[in-house]
């Protein structure tokens, strides 16, 4: 009976999938609730939807494929019970799988030479690709299809370069190509006007032609991404699912995967795209049959809210605005300044000295000349707003690559900074602090206040640096004290 249902992958809202054969289940980076976040903060799954963990067939399985805040979501797994076992990569970091531990789960590794079964579902966990961004690498890539079946394997892009195991093995003739292909959209463009983490502040480097189009997202997606992949049949759409903190413009432009999905398909003739939205389930026969899509009833778009969404992004794009950056965490209380102080104070040697072994300070080390004439050794400022007792100003250090180290110098107007370092971090002080408090991850700072410039292409921007340094694969530390807030949250004693 399974076989000849097939699987059915019901798309949660962003990059969760609900996949079945109609007798075992298998999760995959569930977030169920409405948002998801670190602390304090959430980012609203978009379009906004929920979904009733009762009535959702309960999965046998949970397959985490990284640490990112967007796929691992400890008040989602609370949802879950404790017997359900969860699946992980080899290079999870491991105050991930202790902070499930501490929820009560059993956490299994497992690499891409051990096929995980689960009833009749099979499932290859492939490493990212090698050319993969640095905090991205340790992404596992599920290759998933129904035991002795062949011609309709899933696989599942998650946000990373597609596994060279895997391109390895398709070109060996070892595995077909994949029936269907997962790949998600991660381009997370916003409005001119809006905060966004590629902005870049230099004069003349910021403007509509600076936002990427959805013509460029689908040739990024369909051609360059699934070259490896030739032979695929379907393709479906995932990702840009949340709204940022910040975002009077609504949702990501191109975020409607069904809209571009119907321009893809009239566009191109090498496969079937399929743009899911939050409930639809495609599935995927093991015959030439074509792959059917249909509604779950546990999963409800509140398509009044998304309407209202829609209509802010349109007056929005009709009537552009500059949208000015505030504090995304909650304020310090009065007697934690010190505290916090003394954190920031810790970090910031640290910080300087990792500077050095990144994109950003390789090409800051390498010039000599900016606007103003030759270079001393101060090539990047970080501006820390509203520093403690003294809101609407703004302190000022000079990286100096020297040293490695900071210096105190006077702030000037931010147009004076930019034409004397080649390089800015504007911060506020405060959620550097909860940074280090564990109180945010650097994805939520970076896309919530943050504002930057940099020479040089996007990816010598001092934003991918801050992603490189304090990463959960880098800062296990960090990532550790936020998995306790949110732990300590839920009820659970992390000292214990």
């Amino acid at each position: 009976m399974a076989a000849r249902a097939g699987l059915e992958l019901t798309f949660l809202g962003h990059q969760t999938w609900h996949i079945t054969d109609g007798l075992s289940t298998v999760l995959l980076d569930p977030i169920l609730t409405q948002a998801f976040g670190a602390g304090s903060l959430e980012f609203e799954i978009w379009p906004p939807r929920t979904v009733d963990a009762t009535g959702m067939p309960f999965p046998d399985a949970v397959i985490l494929s990284h640490e990112h805040l967007d796929h691992f979501h400890l008040p989602s797994l609370n949802l879950l019970g404790r017997t359900t076992p969860i699946f992980t990569g080899m290079t999870t970091p491991t105050s991930v799988t202790e902070a499930i531990t501490k929820l009560g789960f059993t956490v299994n590794r497992v690499d891409h030479t051990q096929p995980l079964n689960i009833g009749d579902i099979e499932i290859v966990l492939y490493p990212a690709g090698a050319r993969t961004l640095f905090w991205e690498k340790r992404v596992a890539q599920p290759l998933i299809r129904l035991s002795e079946t062949t011609g309709s394997d899933i696989f599942i892009g998650v946000d990373a370069d597609i596994s060279d195991i895997y391109i390895e093995q398709l070109s060996e003739g070892v595995l077909p190509p994949p029936r269907l292909a997962v790949v998600s959209n991660n381009a997370q463009t916003v409005p001119f006007g809006a905060l966004g983490a590629d902005n870049n502040l230099l004069p003349g480097l910021d403007g509509p032609r600076n936002r990427k189009t959805g013509i460029e997202i689908l040739k990024n997606l369909l051609i360059d991404y699934l070259e490896p992949l030739d032979g695929v049949q379907d393709v479906a759409l995932c990702g840009n699912g949340f709204t940022a903190p910040r975002s009077p413009h609504g949702p990501f432009l191109y975020s409607d995967h069904a809209a571009l999905a119907d321009a893809a398909n009239q566009l191109q003739h090498l496969f079937r795209v399929h743009g899911p939205r939050p409930g639809e389930r495609l599935t995927v026969p093991t015959n030439a049959e074509p792959v059917i899509s249909s509604c779950v009833p546990w999963v409800a778009v509140d398509t009044g809210a998304e309407d209202r969404a829609m209509a802010r992004q349109r007056k929005f794009l009709a009537e552009p605005q500059k949208v000015l950056p505030s504090p995304i965490t909650p304020p310090l209380a009065e007697g934690e300044w010190a505290m916090a102080e003394d954190v920031v104070a810790q970090e910031l040697p640290r910080l300087a000295r990792e500077l050095i072994a990144t994109r950003t300070g390789a090409l800051a080390t390498s010039i000599h000349d900016y606007l103003k004439g030759p270079l001393g050794a101060h090539r990047l400022a970080l501006r820390l707003l509203d520093p403690p007792r003294r809101p609407g100003t703004a302190d000022t250090y000079a990286w100096n690559i020297a040293g490695p180290d900071w210096e105190l110098v006077k702030t000037t107007s931010r147009d004076e900074a930019m034409g004397s370092y080649p390089f800015g971090i504007e911060v506020y002080f405060q959620d550097l602090a909860a940074l280090f408090l564990g109180r945010a991850q650097v994805w939520d700072v970076v896309g919530g206040s943050y504002q930057g410039w940099h020479i040089g292409e996007s990816l010598d921007s001092p934003v991918y640096a801050l992603f490189a340094i304090y990463g959960e694969h880098q800062r296990p530390d960090l990532a550790a004290r936020c998995y306790e807030h949110s732990l300590a949250a839920l009820g659970v004693d992390v000292h214990a």
